[in-house]
């Protein structure tokens, strides 16, 4: 008998010695660190089933980075252990751009400690350790795990997943087999090992220098605050040195930006403790920003054919059993409140009482589309370990708005609804895209939640699916991602230094109408249901302004600023001229500002680039002579002894225009 088996690499069928592994076909390739084995990805070390599909996945591709920053976190975890041998080990999954690992210690981690944990993981990854995987029985784990509490939880939860929320992560802990991943020295000897599926790096000597330990902070276990807290170190590995320094500037720039140091510095809007966690309040110049936004917005979708309407911030709570709303999504919403014998809630979506709107009186084929809009406040009840800023809040005020379409009607709606998405976007100095398409489960306990027919799911896939794909944008298909009631296209859109932002969201229900009893009157005089297509253009007005704040990095377009102009005297007895040149802007619309304090005129310079104003004019004595001003912009760069008149004109016509600088 042969002891050949045959395995298909690119298409090309191989006869290869049983007990061939990856390695073995891939180990000439430093940049292949895991295989893809019939559509699985397994350890280079495993031997290949007969018949195996098999594919190589490199370090720099999603997969390749996800296993690197993996591998990093147990050499992290090794290290922790390493320094204290009491040290518990929750969980270590690889995040967007790094990793983290959650620890239970006596103190949290300080800066000083994550720098000596560094030199420690050095030293493991200068060792050359393997990442071997063993299979176990439950209680051979029990056993070797006796002193590993959260561990042993993992074991209890076997087939399911250990989440954690705070991060959008889980981490599986494996299906009918347990597996321990142990790291190995180059003599043999098992150096540390721990509860994971896999896989991993061959090596750790492929991590090399290129990681870094970011910050930690404090973690619910499993993301429930009824959990211990544990303490969780953030951490980043790349490829290459290179990729890791040009990260790490990344990094140092997003915090330059952070919209919530900004917000402070330009009083923009504060968080105040008083009022709750995930509550922000407005101050007048930002609320200036949220203002002209709505009123832009607003405007643009009454050009779009959509009505305008309200509705207000409570309801019986038996309006979202209606909508499906509850008991899906009840973990998000604020308890019930009792009132006059009836359960009421805080609004959690806009959809339900907008097809209160709908059903009020009978509707006509004639009246299709249909498009209401409204800047809804909602209230989410997002848990306090992902409240972030302006960015993750638990009130907001979304433009949300639904169209209700014929069967017929439903592509060229969501086609009119893509582009005005993203046409508002770009108004707004935002131009990269790509889209994504969210489609349900239709396997394991998560298929559950999705509702409707699988004929109705099809197509309504395919008719967003096309609408995408009409754009010319780049598509990534998201599986599982649907809400329970149909697919939906999410706008995903790079900020100015590269982050992607899920902005828009676009989604297809076959679902509320049925539940709320939706019909019109056909044209044949039958009654029939309609299709709801949702559309949220920024998600949120609040979120959506963090995001601006990080993308301008707080100097907004002038159209958009809070302050135009900024009037700065060289002395007092110049105001008076300032004033009127100031007088004359605001009479055509401008905001302005004079800075009549006591500083001198170097600091009151100082303070408007702070400021971050787009146009500051300044007057002395030969300005006002020439009945001019002159100009400072937001670059330092100063234009001198312009007409007033010339530079009233600038101004608004770069107002007017809504130039992005």
């Amino acid at each position: 008998m042969s002891a050949d088996i045959t395995v298909s690499i690119a298409g090309d069928e191989r006869s290869v010695p049983a007990g061939t592994t990856a390695a073995d076909l891939f180990g000439d390739d430093r940049v292949v660190v895991v295989a893809r084995v019939d559509g699985q990805l397994r350890d280079l070390a495993g031997p290949l089933p007969d018949g195996a599909v098999v594919e190589p996945v490199t370090i720099d591709s999603e997969d390749g980075l996800n296993v690197l920053r993996h591998s990093t976190a147990h050499v992290l975890a090794q290290a922790v252990q390493q320094v204290n041998p009491e040290a518990k080990l929750g969980i270590g999954p690889p995040i967007r751009d790094g990793f983290y690992y959650d620890f239970d210690v006596d103190r949290p981690f300080d800066p000083d400690q994550l720098k000596a944990l560094e030199k420690v993981m050095q030293r493991i990854i200068n060792e050359g350790q393997t990442f071997q995987r063993r299979e176990v029985e439950d209680d051979e784990a029990r056993q070797e795990l006796a002193d590993e509490p959260y561990k042993l939880e993992l074991i209890g939860l076997k087939g399911g997943s250990a989440e954690d929320s705070a991060e959008g992560a889980s981490v599986e802990v494996g299906g009918s087999q347990l597996t321990i991943y142990d790291n190995v020295r180059r003599d043999g000897d098992r150096a540390w090992g721990d509860l994971c599926r896999g896989p991993h790096l061959p090596s750790t000597k492929l991590i090399g220098n290129a990681f870094k330990l970011i910050r930690s902070g404090g973690a619910y276990w499993r993301g429930s605050e009824k959990n211990p807290q544990l303490q969780r170190i953030y951490g980043t590995a790349w490829p290459s040195k290179a990729e890791l320094k040009a990260y790490v500037e990344r990094l140092a720039e997003a915090e330059r930006r952070d919209h919530r140091k900004l917000g402070a510095e330009l009083d923009l809007y504060s968080f105040p403790d008083e009022l709750g966690s995930g509550l922000p309040v407005f101050h007048p110049k930002g609320g200036v920003i949220k203002r002209e936004m709505e009123d832009y917005v607003r405007r643009r979708h009454i050009e779009e054919g959509f009505d305008y309407v309200g509705t207000p911030h409570i309801s019986k709570d038996g309006l979202f059993h209606t909508s499906g709303h509850l008991p899906y999504y009840a973990d998000t919403m604020f308890p019930g409140m009792e009132l006059e014998g009836a359960q009421y809630r805080l609004k959690a979506m806009n959809c339900p009482m907008h097809n209160l709107i709908f059903s009020s009186r009978g509707r006509s084929y004639r009246e299709l589309p249909l498009r209401f809009f409204e800047f809804g406040s909602v209230y989410r009840y997002e848990k306090s370990g992902v409240v972030h800023g302006l960015t993750r809040v638990r009130g907001m005020t979304q433009d949300d708005s639904h169209s209700y379409v014929t069967a017929e009607q439903a592509p060229d709606e969501i086609k009119h609804l893509l582009g005005f998405v993203l046409s508002l976007l770009r108004d707004f100095g935002l131009d990269d895209f790509y889209l994504e398409l969210s489609t349900r489960e239709t396997e394991g306990e998560k298929a559950a939640k999705f509702i409707g027919s699988n004929e109705q799911w099809e197509e309504a896939t395919r008719i967003l699916e096309q609408a995408a794909l009409d754009t010319g944008l780049e598509l990534v298909a998201d599986p599982g991602g649907a809400a329970f009631y149909g697919p939906k296209i999410s706008v995903q859109a790079k900020d100015a230094i590269g982050r992607t932002w899920q902005l828009s969201t676009i989604q297809y229900d076959f679902n509320q109408p049925a539940r709320f009893g939706l019909e019109y009157q056909a044209a044949d005089g039958t009654r029939k249901q309609p299709v709801m297509i949702h559309s949220a253009k920024f998600g949120s007005i609040e979120r959506f302004i963090g995001v601006l704040v990080e993308h301008y990095a707080g100097a907004f377009p002038p159209w958009l600023s809070p302050v135009q102009v900024l009037g700065v005297p060289v002395a007092d007895e110049f105001a008076d001229y300032l004033q009127d040149v100031l007088g004359q802007l605001r009479a055509k619309g401008i905001r302005v500002e004079l800075d009549a304090s006591d500083d001198r005129f170097p600091k009151k310079i100082r303070n408007a680039s702070k400021s971050k104003v787009p146009f500051v004019l300044i007057a002395g004595d030969e300005d006002r002579s020439a009945g001019a001003v002159s100009f400072r912009y937001r670059d330092g760069s100063q234009k001198n002894g312009v007409p007033v008149a010339e530079a009233i004109t600038e101004i608004v016509e770069a107002v007017e225009s809504r130039q992005q600088v």
